[in-house]
């Protein structure tokens, strides 16, 4: 039996008093109310402290735990039921968990009222999917308009070795020295490592004001809960939003081994840089890892070469085991990109310029009948084909740690992927390497949720 804890407390930061029908919506129960999403979400916040990457299982273990908003005339209060013990000490509830949790409500609420109900957001357009994540960031306090260029987003798998997690902590170390802020999912892994390692470098150079920028969206909080080290916690409301947030806030951009959500984060990134609009584009990225997990990079390369073509290489470097070469290159990157910036005048908080194609905007969900329709084939632009792998990926990421892809896989099988057969054979290597380096999840051994027809 897990042990449990009951409470009302008031939340931390910059929550907002609620209106009576934002309080309504967050109890709705139903198909359109907003109560299930803040209960999942709430619960992986308060259990930070546990190695789990299963939604479903996080919820099948406290099956009792609820939370309740209520308005009151000083503001919100919200009331805890059966809540994991080891969110509180002393009866008190840790700080930095209740950042978290304010800022979970905040973004719910603030999207679901103010974004996806609004009229001024047309999110069937490039122009008004990139104003409604601007308007997101802004809420959340994220855009500091008196700041240069200091923002590094890494990426990478949260099922890692403990060297490789030594190896992400070495590598923020060095951007902390260099006066570098880290930007990640903000879950376990290669999310969490860079930003200790920077908070420690920053206490060496007095840097008071460090970012440890977490990016989320629910089903992914839900399943992966932010590292203790995040001090601004973001909550996108889909992952294509999610993307879209991290390469408009990032300066530079360094990719860690992982699995197929790091694959999806680079196809992501290579099919929007590989957009002709974004020719000039001044965005370092870097890919970097250990001798022992060159592997990784090597078929990642592999398969980007095959499906994507030989020029996708100009839009990253591959920098092995040396975190000092990796900080330098991208402190040098981030001047380039403060240059590049000033001589156009741009925003340094926010990459206007960058354009997002419509394939890389649309939410997708993945279902049996998604996956089965995607077009994985090379007869299309390379940036259409980054967007359609993209979403394949997205599917199994789903199907992986996903509440609702769980169930999809348990109740109807694996997802059905349909390729032409040179693609189908080099996607299917690459897969099985991510099952053979151990990159799938973080705990027991892994079930396909795809299969390969």
């Amino acid at each position: 039996m897990a042990n449990t804890l009951s409470t009302t407390i008031s939340p931390e930061g910059s929550l907002e008093i609620l209106s009576k029908h934002e309080v309504n919506r967050l109890h709705d129960t139903s198909r359109s109310g907003l109560h299930a999403v803040l209960r999942s979400c709430a619960l992986a916040v308060l259990s930070s402290s546990k190695p789990s990457d299963s939604g479903l299982a996080l919820l099948e273990a406290y099956p009792d735990f609820d939370i309740e908003v209520h308005q009151q005339d000083r503001g919100v209060r919200l009331t805890l039921t059966n809540a994991p013990a080891e969110a509180f000490v002393d009866g008190q509830m840790i700080r930095g968990i209740r950042e978290h949790l304010s800022s979970v409500l905040r973004d719910i609420v603030y999207v679901y009222n103010e974004i996806q109900g609004h009229d001024r957001f047309n999110l069937k357009t490039q122009e008004g999917t990139t104003n409604a994540v601007f308007h997101i960031l802004r809420k959340a306090g994220t855009l500091q308009a008196n700041r240069d260029p200091s923002l590094v987003v890494c990426w990478g798998g949260h099922s890692i070795s403990r060297e490789e997690y030594d190896y992400s902590k070495a590598i923020g170390y060095q951007f902390g020295l260099r006066e570098l802020d880290i930007c990640t999912g903000c879950g376990p892994g290669a999310m969490k490592g860079p930003m200790k390692g920077a908070n420690v470098a920053h206490a060496k150079q007095r840097r008071s004001n460090g970012r440890y920028l977490g990016v989320s969206e629910p089903g992914i909080i839900a399943a992966e809960a932010p590292n203790p080290i995040v001090n601004e916690l973001v909550v996108m409301p889909d992952i294509e939003k999610r993307l879209e947030a991290f390469v408009r806030l990032g300066h530079a951009i360094i990719v860690f081994p992982g699995g197929v959500g790091t694959a999806e984060e680079i196809l992501y990134l290579l099919g929007i840089l590989m957009h002709p609009d974004n020719a000039d584009m001044e965005l370092p990225v870097i890919f970097t890892g250990l001798r022992e997990s060159a592997e990784y990079f090597q078929r990642i390369d592999e398969f980007l070469v095959y499906s994507l073509g030989e020029e996708v290489r100009q839009h990253y470097h591959i920098i092995i085991d040396d975190p000092v070469e990796v900080a330098r290159f991208v402190r040098s990157g981030v001047d380039r990109v403060m240059a590049y910036r000033i001589s156009r005048k741009d925003a340094f908080y926010y990459n206007w310029r960058l354009t997002i194609a419509r394939d890389f905007q649309e939410p997708f969900d993945p279902t049996h009948e998604t996956m089965g329709a995607l077009a994985l084939h090379r007869n299309q632009p390379a940036h259409e084909l980054a967007a359609n792998l993209r979403r394949a990926f997205s599917g199994i990421v789903a199907g992986n740690v996903k509440e609702r892809g769980i169930r999809l896989i348990e109740a109807h099988g694996p997802f059905p992927l349909h390729a032409e057969p040179d693609l189908m054979q080099r996607l299917d290597a690459l897969l099985t390497s991510f099952v053979a380096q151990g990159r799938m999840k973080l705990e027991g051994d892994y079930t396909p949720c795809y299969t390969l027809v």
